[in-house]
C-alpha cells in the first residue's frame, strides 16, 4: 500500500503518532511534557536515529525522536531519524512529525530525505505469504511545516516519494521469486512501465540478439530452457543537455552454470542478481516526472544461468557485440559477458558517459562489505560525479583501482581474454574485462554486490532487497553534466 506524504501547517487531529525531534543537547520541546533528565532516565539521550515511545491516555502517541548533535545535522541524517520514526510508530497508520521543519538542513533537502526515510522503512515484502499480517500498514505521514519552509519542503517530499517509490520498486523486483519473475515477465513489466512512464522501449529475443552478435547474452542463456530478453529503453527530453546510458546486469537467477555455486545462504540469494537491471529500470521510470534534462538511454541484460547438457562449458570462446572475444574459465563468472554486450551497444551511441550497475563479484562483497559498493572506471571527473551523487543519497561508494598491471591476469592463449583473473584482486580483474567494451567513452562500473540486500532493518535499509543504485542513478541522471 503507498504511502501518502502531505504538508501541512499544523498537526492533524486524526495523526495516531506524533515524531517530536530531539537534539542531543539544548531545549527539549515542550509537546513531549518531559526534561532532559527525565529523557534520559528512560535510556533517550537524543543521539542519532534514537527513539523512545510515548503512548498517549487519550490522545496520540508521541515518539522522541534523536537528531544528535544540531552541527552535525545532515539530510541522510533525516532520512535515518524519518525511518526509526516510522518503525516506531508500529502498525498506527497516521503519523506526523515536524522532522522536515528543523533547522540545519535546507527545506528542499529535507523534504525530500524525510519522505524517501518513510517510504523507505514502510517498505514490506509480503510476496506469496498467506498471512499479510507483517504489511505494513501506514497509510499516510503529515510533515507540519511552517511557512517559511513549507515550499522547498513540498518540492522536496514530492520528489522523495518520486525516488522513494522507484527504490521501492527495485525493491519488488529483486526480492520476487525467479519463477514469478524471468526474462520475459521482466520484459513484460518494462514494456508496462515504459507506457505509464513516457518512456520509449524496445525488446530484443534471442534470435535478435544471436543475429546482433551479442554472444555473452547467448552464451550465458545456453543452459536454460527460459530465452534470454534484452530491454533498451529511452528517455529523450526535448534540447538534452547531454546523454548518459545505464547497463544493467538482470541475471534472473544464477545457478553458477556449470560451476555450480554451493548450496548455502548466498546461493538462495541468487535470484537478486538482476539488481543492476532492477535499479536500472526504476531509474527509468522517474525521470519524465522528474523532469531530468539529459537523455537517458538503459540496458536490461536479462537472462538466467543454469546448468545443463547444453549449457556454456569451460574453454568455449565467446565473441561479443564489439567483435572481441572471451575464453570462459568459470561460468560463474557470467555477468560480464551480458554486460559486455550491454556496453558495446551503448557506447554505438556516442554517449557523454555509461554507467553499468551489477551485482558482479564476491571479491568485492569481502573488500567493502556488506554496505559499501565499489566504484572503478576510466574518467575521474564522471566517477567524482558518480560518488558525489551516492553522498547526496546515502548510497556509498568507494573507488577501487583500475589497474592496467593486472590486466595481463586475463590473458588468454586462444582469445582476446579470459572471463576470469585468479585468485586476487577479482573487483578489479572483473572490472579490466568490462573496459575493453567501453572504448574512449567515460565509463563507471557499480559493483553492488554487498549492499544488493540486508539482513534486517537499519536506518533507511529494510529487510531483504534494498533498491541500492536506484536513487544513486536518479540523482546522477538529474544533475549529469557533460
Amino acid at each position: 500500500m503507498p504511502v501518502h506524504v502531505e504538508i501541512v501547517k499544523s498537526t492533524p487531529r486524526t495523526s495516531e503518532v506524533i515524531g517530536v525531534p530531539v537534539f542531543a543537547t539544548g531545549p527539549v520541546p515542550r509537546q513531549l511534557g518531559m526534561s532532559r533528565s527525565v529523557l534520559i532516565g528512560h535510556g533517550f539521550d537524543g543521539k542519532a536515529g534514537q527513539t523512545l515511545v510515548l503512548p498517549g491516555v487519550a490522545g496520540p502517541t508521541l515518539v522522541a525522536v534523536g537528531l544528535g548533535e544540531a552541527s552535525a545535522l545532515t539530510a541522510n541524517g533525516l532520512r535515518n531519524a524519518a525511518a526509526a520514526l516510522v518503525r516506531a510508530a508500529g502498525k498506527h497508520t497516521t503519523v506526523s512529525t515536524s522532522l522536515a521543519d528543523v533547522e540545519g538542513v535546507d527545506a528542499k533537502s529535507a523534504g525530500q530525505a524525510v519522505a524517501e526515510g518513510v517510504l523507505l522503512a514502510a517498505y514490506r515484502y509480503i510476496g506469496l505469504k498467506t498471512d499479510t499480517t507483517g504489511a505494513s500498514t501506514l497509510a499516510s505521514v503529515s510533515l507540519v511545516v511552517g511557512d517559511k519552509r513549507s515550499a522547498g519542503v513540498r518540492l522536496g517530499a514530492d520528489r522523495g516519494s518520486i525516488t522513494g517509490g522507484a527504490a521501492c520498486l527495485a525493491r519488488d523486483l529483486a526480492n520476487t521469486p525467479p519463477a514469478h519473475l524471468t526474462a520475459r515477465m521482466l520484459a513484460e513489466r518494462a514494456v508496462a512501465l515504459a507506457a505509464a512512464a513516457g518512456l520509449t522501449v524496445e525488446v530484443f529475443n534471442s534470435d535478435q540478439l544471436a543475429a546482433m552478435g551479442c554472444g555473452g547474452m547467448i552464451g550465458v542463456n545456453k543452459g536454460s530452457t527460459e530465452p534470454p530478453r534484452m530491454v533498451r529503453l529511452s528517455y529523450a527530453p526535448r534540447h538534452p543537455s547531454g546523454h548518459l546510458v545505464l547497463v544493467g546486469k538482470g541475471v534472473m537467477y544464477d545457478s553458477g552454470g556449470i560451476s555450480l555455486k554451493p548450496s548455502d545462504g548466498m546461493h538462495a540469494k541468487m535470484k537478486m542478481d538482476m539488481s543492476g537491471a532492477a535499479a536500472v529500470l526504476a531509474t527509468m521510470t522517474t525521470l519524465k516526472a522528474l523532469k531530468c534534462k539529459s537523455a537517458v538511454t538503459a540496458y536490461l541484460m536479462c537472462t538466467d544461468n543454469m546448468p545443463s547438457g547444453s549449457a556454456l562449458k569451460l574453454g568455449d570462446v565467446l565473441t561479443f557485440r564489439n567483435g572481441k572475444t572471451a575464453e570462459i574459465h568459470n561460468t560463474d563468472a557470467e555477468g560480464r559477458l551480458v554486460l559486455a554486450d550491454g556496453l558495446s551497444l551503448g557506447v554505438e551511441s556516442k554517449p557523454d558517459a555509461i554507467v553499468d550497475i551489477a551485482t558482479l563479484t564476491g571479491a568485492c562483497v569481502a573488500a567493502l562489505g556488506p554496505k559499501i559498493a565499489g566504484l572503478l572506471g576510466t574518467d575521474q571527473p564522471f566517477l567524482d560525479q558518480v560518488k558525489a551523487a551516492g553522498a547526496r543519497c546515502d548510497e556509498p561508494l568507494w573507488q577501487l583501482p583500475l589497474a592496467r598491471e593486472y590486466r595481463k591476469l586475463i590473458d588468454s592463449q586462444v582469445a582476446d581474454m579470459k572471463n576470469v583473473g585468479g585468485p586476487y584482486g577479482g573487483a578489479i580483474t572483473a572490472a579490466l574485462f568490462l573496459s575493453e567494451f567501453v572504448g574512449d567513452t567515460p565509463w563507471a562500473h557499480l559493483d553492488i554486490a554487498g549492499p544488493m540486500d540486508a539482513d534486517a532493518d537499519d536506518g533507511w535499509l529494510s529487510r531483504g532487497a534494498t533498491g541500492y543504485g536506484t536513487r544513486l542513478l536518479i540523482e546522477l541522471a538529474s544533475s549529469f553534466a557533460r
